[in-house]
């Protein structure tokens, strides 16, 4: 494969000093785009979108046609790993997510299948390949999976939900039905990131959507502790070049003190928390990820400088920044509000790496 051109991203994940602060954003490549749109109205469907590789290719490297960005991501969803265990994966207008078979009982998660990520979730890894091949080198590559407790919400209430009523239940009057859904969880999710790493992906990230719906002791059981057997678990090398991995709580604020010690190399951190207290938290000992609010690149592109400043200052001096959002972009902005903001870090973000390159 060709050799990386531009490697800010991994530079900074590995907190190694870096020209200016590179920048990606979640969902990058989604329905603020209005070539997106076309292309998943011409798929048919978001699953039929996924399950195509040369379609995941093409909306996977549209954001990097327009913004000069640091890094693709890969173009899938969380609950593709589920869905191959045998629970059913289909998504209602106006409801999002759904399983035809959901987990509610210890029979039902003896019957979930181990699925094997090059058969089962094969159309996951030709797109990876047919990415990297795309990409050229142009910029690293980003695979992912969704968290154990995160996977688990949508597997036990059968879909999207806000107050968790069944997995919840579940923790408190089964845990140990749980734990057995979640070391199957775990296992099927580090097989899944392995096959990316060796299918071509040069850095890894879990999202942890829910884990801050936990209380403080219930996240480190039941998140938390599945996290961190995945950290230590992945294949952290290919090719000579070292595979970051990223953890991202949404809502964790105090609690990066504690995921610090999964032994991931980056944070990702949410807008509710400031970057000067995550810094704090966290020591110095990982890289940090964010964390501008979504919600500002409904204004203009001096508000959104302005806020691309802070988020920078917030940050200081030194490596181990990389900039993103919060959370995933909306559906209803502006395209040019997202070049203003990948612009803002350009101009802004070389001062904030003077120090260390006069070094």
């Amino acid at each position: 494969m060709s050799q990386l051109k531009n490697d800010l991203l991994l530079r900074a994940l590995l907190r190694k000093p870096v020209e200016r602060t590179p920048v990606w954003f979640m969902r990058q490549a989604g329905r603020y785009l209005p070539e997106y749109r076309e292309i998943r109205k011409a798929a048919g469907g978001f699953m039929d979108l996924c399950r195509n590789p040369e379609l995941a290719c093409k909306v996977t490297v549209q954001p990097l046609r327009r913004f000069p960005l640091d890094a693709a991501i890969l173009f899938s969803d969380i609950l593709t790993v589920p869905d191959a265990m045998g629970l059913g994966l289909y998504f209602e207008a106006g409801e999002g997510p759904r399983f035809e078979r959901p987990v509610h009982t210890a029979a039902d998660i003896r019957k979930l299948a181990k699925p094997d990520p090059e058969q089962d979730l094969g159309y996951v890894m030709q797109a990876i390949r047919v990415i990297r091949e795309e990409l050229d080198g142009q910029v690293p590559l980003i695979g992912f999976a969704g968290s154990p407790w995160t996977v688990a919400t949508y597997a036990v209430e059968g879909g999207s939900s806000k107050n968790f009523p069944r997995i919840k239940g579940m923790l408190y009057e089964q845990p140990a039905m749980l734990h057995k859904l979640m070391e199957k969880l775990t296992g099927a999710t580090i097989d899944y990131l392995n096959a990316q790493i060796d299918a071509g992906v040069q850095a890894v990230m879990v999202f942890d959507t829910w884990g801050g719906t936990l209380s403080p002791a219930a996240y480190k059981e039941f998140s938390l502790r599945y996290m961190q057997q995945i950290c230590a678990s992945l294949v952290r090398e290919k090719d000579g070049q070292t595979i970051p991995v990223i953890l991202f709580t949404k809502g964790a604020g105090s609690r990066l003190a504690d995921m610090v010690d999964t032994g991931c190399d980056a944070l990702g951190v949410d807008w509710t928390t400031d970057l000067a207290d995550a810094r704090k938290l966290t020591g110095d000992r990982v890289a940090l990820q964010g964390n501008l609010d979504p919600s500002i690149l409904y204004a203009g592109p001096a508000a959104i400088r302005k806020e691309v400043e802070k988020v920078l200052a917030s940050y200081g001096h030194g490596p181990g920044h990389v900039f993103n959002l919060g959370h995933g972009i909306h559906p209803e902005v502006d395209p040019a509000n997202v070049a203003a903001m990948v612009s803002a870090v350009h101009d802004l973000s070389p001062t904030w790496h003077q120090e260390a390159a006069a070094r």
